[in-house]
């Protein structure tokens, strides 16, 4: 499978993952637990069948290790989804995400004592001041919708947001340590990826016994929803189980596009299509299901952007790759 073939799977699978997500949040805020186990349940399925041979192949790096990561992918997947039932809108929820390099430079200096240059550190500073941007905005917002009710209920909702956003920043951090142990695990044992992903999908799956409730609520729910008729297919399904059935496909489509693009292309090009995916899964999301979003949020979004794009030296490479680049060189030699 080609560079071209993996970034088509990323951009379709992934845009089209946010759009499925926004269609379910929009009518059921809580769904978040639904969406989770049914995404684990079909990349375990697949990673149990064509990974461990159902079962039959042994891993390459210990389960006592897995347990560890998938503690910490369960519990970011899980907080991720459920903050959204905190008044955190969908634009901010993918700008905040977007902060990832924050926290996984923050702990880098932290635990494995890692030292960056000067460029790094400034986009560092310019993904911060965005992300400080969007959020202080959507903030306003909060406090703007909320002052129509009484002000205990303004109040209320204020409260509820900052909950989300806390909710937010530790998953972030969750996320980003998760990271740093993945990075050690693979120094010691090897690239183990596809393994990887098996695992932190399969372990997870009887934590969602404390969610049960929340879960078969939900599909109550979603089973009185509008019928509608699956084109192709010619079956009739409620509208939502649609929605969450495109959402699980979508979500695997998009994993699996990132993994091949991660054994395709460096490191630098795999965060260079990332990035150019979730600034496009954003502009969409505004655009077709009209967020709100100011000025300063667009200010605040172009930010965060320039800071992931000067984070992974973009510039740089594309004038080393310029002709006489390494003319220019070789005579500073």
């Amino acid at each position: 499978m080609g560079t071209a073939f993996a970034v088509v799977l990323v951009f379709v699978g992934c845009c089209s993952n946010v759009v499925s997500l926004e269609l379910l949040v929009r009518e059921f805020p809580g769904c978040g637990n639904i969406v989770t186990f049914a995404q684990f349940i079909l990349i375990a399925l697949e990673g149990f069948i064509f990974e461990t041979k159902l079962g039959r192949k042994k891993p390459a790096i210990p389960v006592s290790n897995y347990v560890i990561m998938v503690t910490m992918f369960f519990t970011v997947s899980v907080i991720n989804n459920y903050a959204l039932n905190f008044n955190i809108a969908m634009p901010l929820h993918m700008i905040f995400r977007s902060g990832s390099l924050i926290a996984n430079m923050i702990l880098g200096i932290i635990i494995l004592k890692k030292r960056y240059s000067a460029s790094k550190y400034l986009s560092i500073v310019l993904v911060s001041t965005g992300i400080f941007i969007c959020t202080i905005m959507s903030a306003k917002q909060v406090h703007d919708v909320s002052s129509d009710g009484s002000e205990k209920q303004g109040l209320y909702a204020f409260m509820r947001w900052l909950i989300g956003i806390a909710m937010l920043t530790f998953a972030l951090l969750m996320s980003a340590r998760m990271g740093i142990f993945q990075e050690t695990l693979y120094k010691q044992y090897g690239k183990h990826s596809k393994e990887a992903l098996f695992y932190n999908h399969c372990l997870p799956l009887p934590g969602f016994l404390l969610l049960s409730t929340d879960i078969y609520n939900h599909c109550i729910l979603f089973s009185q929803s509008t019928p509608v008729l699956v084109p192709v297919v010619g079956l009739t399904m409620p509208i939502m189980w649609l929605y969450l059935l495109i959402n699980v496909i979508t979500q695997y489509v998009c994993i699996r596009g990132v993994f091949i693009l991660t054994t395709e292309c460096t490191s630098l090009t795999v965060t260079l299509v990332v990035t150019l995916r979730k600034f496009l899964s954003l502009i969409f999301s505004i655009l077709y299901f009209q967020n709100p979003f100011t000025t300063w949020h667009w200010v605040g979004t172009a930010v965060v952007f320039m800071g992931t794009l000067l984070y992974t030296e973009v510039w740089s490479s594309m004038q080393a790759a310029l002709p006489g680049a390494k003319v220019k060189a070789k005579k500073a030699e």
